[in-house]
């Protein structure tokens, strides 16, 4: 596998982290054990983007943000290692 894989694998395996949470978040409680864990890893992205975007009502539009940050941070980084 050579690098532009790696990037496209990691960003994936993100993107579908950040989905999980969200998806999860709506069906576990905040405790369950799998919940906490996926927290652990998508809390620490959201929390900037949520210092700056506002809540909607009830709705946090942050990792919709995210994950459109993960995809064009994917087309920089390939963009980059193909053309070096």
């Amino acid at each position: 596998m050579d690098l532009v894989g790696v990037v496209q694998f990691i960003t994936l395996a993100l993107t579908l982290v950040v989905l999980a949470d969200v998806f999860l978040g709506y069906f576990l409680p905040p405790y369950h054990p799998l919940r906490r864990a996926l927290d652990s890893i998508v809390e620490p992205m959201l929390a900037p983007i949520r210092r700056l975007l506002p809540t909607v009502g009830m709705f946090d539009f942050s990792p919709v943000v995210l994950l459109i940050l993960i995809q064009v941070l994917q087309s920089v980084l390939i963009q980059i290692l193909r053309s070096g």
